[in-house]
């Protein structure tokens, strides 16, 4: 308890952002907004070089996509100044950058709600967001929400040292790992720095829809996205999809083995964009798929590799100081190699303290399996066991379990067999047991 205490895992804390966008978009109410001349005019190359804006980072040796991003493609920052300008009651200012916005993206709901907003402002105080036209509260209230979840992770970036708790080993070919922040209406790349003993490094973030009923799926139809561990398990392009799927689709394993011993069900869960005359969706509303524009879709499915590239879905991602999730690492390591090396010694009782009373994979239970170990090692001279293209990834929720993926390479004096094996380990007490496991 008093390790647990002292573990610096960090959650993003939801500030109030902006004040005044506070009191404009949650709130609903407005000062009276009359035009001001502005004190420091927008030029048309600095609205262009803020509408495009891009934060550079340190170049990464493998000539990525990503190499030179540490920040979405999105309209964050446009939209942040945009508010600022309003606050600030610099409508023409506002207004401009909004045109230029809408100029890049004329789909963009949100920014069309705006800019209704401030061409009314010049004839009558508004005293809501969507004053114009009497819009639809049910689409204002949708909008209201993109504009504060873009802006909030505008303004809360992942802490540079730290990293997400699940990534805690990707294999030597896993180039980036994903990790989605329902929540935080977020999506974040981490590529697997090699440089730095495999070290997650944080190179861009996005923001993306989840379903209409939030997350925590469990049943078909039910309208969430589930949470967990899930790997893309194909590339499905534009040509094959209706328009809803926007300009690709990349499925994922939902429901995986933890899900399906879990009772969860249901199919069809996918990254992909938005309809051809949509540019972005709100928060929630998507069937259970995880939902990105077409442009931020395209330059993330440049690095989505088929049956590698993990893809972990959290309700709310908890974050570890580079200290501790070596730690962590380091401990499940050493667990994994303790149950190689039990193996190889052909001693049957230690190798099945590896595993949970609970384990079970297929029909097989732990009885099961355990008297067919013993009835195999009993024919064994000798046992050599390799693990290649070792990942690790923790399981998002209350329960601590890990899914871990390799190539075992096994060789014995009457067998040789290479597989590509998953396995899930659940935390018992003080020690991690294998809970499942099966092929890849």
């Amino acid at each position: 308890m008093a390790d647990q205490g002292r573990k610096r895992s960090v959650k993003f804390s939801r500030k109030l952002i902006l004040p005044g966008l506070a009191v404009l978009l949650a709130a609903g109410a407005a000062a009276r907004l009359s035009e001001k001349p502005t004190s420091s005019p927008v030029t048309v190359n600095e609205l262009s070089t803020i509408a495009l804006a891009r934060t550079a980072a340190e170049p990464s040796d493998n000539g990525s996509a990503f190499s030179a991003v540490v920040s979405d493609s999105g309209p964050e920052e446009v939209l942040a100044r945009i508010f600022k300008e309003i606050e600030a009651n610099r409508l023409s200012n506002a207004l401009a950058l909004t045109e230029a916005l809408l100029r890049q993206h004329p789909n963009y709901r949100l920014a069309n709600l705006i800019k209704g907003d401030l061409l009314l402002a010049r004839r009558q105080p508004i005293q809501s967001f969507g004053a114009l036209n009497g819009a639809p509260a049910e689409k204002v209230a949708d909008l209201r929400a993109e504009a504060i979840a873009r802006l909030t992770a505008y303004r809360e970036k992942p802490p540079t040292d730290f990293v997400p708790r699940y990534l805690l080993q990707m294999q030597p070919d896993q180039r980036f790992a994903i990790v989605v922040d329902t929540k935080r209406s977020r999506l974040y790349v981490y590529e697997n720095d090699k440089s730095n003993d495999g070290r997650p490094r944080f190179v861009a973030d996005y923001y993306i829809t989840q379903g209409k009923l939030g997350a925590e799926k469990l049943v078909e139809g039910d309208k969430k996205t589930p949470v967990g561990v899930y790997h893309v398990t194909a590339n499905l392009p534009k040509q094959k999809l209706a328009d809803l799927y926007g300009s690709g689709a990349f499925p994922l394993n939902y429901p995986n083995e933890w899900d399906k011993r879990q009772g969860r069900n249901g199919s069809g869960i996918w990254l992909h964009g938005t309809p051809s005359d949509t540019f972005a969706r709100p928060p929630r509303a998507s069937d259970g798929c995880v939902v990105l524009t077409n442009q931020d879709l395209d330059v993330v499915a440049k690095n989505l590799q088929v049956g590698l590239t993990p893809v972990i879905i959290s309700n709310s991602v908890e974050w570890l100081s580079l200290d501790d999730w070596a730690k962590e690492r380091s401990e499940l390591n050493k667990s994994i190699d303790g149950w190689r090396a039990d193996w190889e010694s052909r001693d049957t009782e230690r190798y099945l303290q590896h595993y949970s009373k609970r384990f079970k994979a297929g029909e097989q239970n732990f009885d099961e399996f355990a008297a067919q170990k013993k009835q195999v090692n009993a024919s064994k001279e000798w046992i050599k066991l390799k693990i290649n293209n070792l990942s690790v990834f923790r399981n998002p929720g209350k329960d601590e379990v890990v899914v871990v993926t390799f190539d075992q390479d096994y060789r014995s004096n009457n067998l040789e067999n290479q597989m590509k094996k998953r396995q899930y380990w659940m935390r018992e007490g003080n020690q991690w047991k294998i809970i499942y496991e099966g092929s890849a």
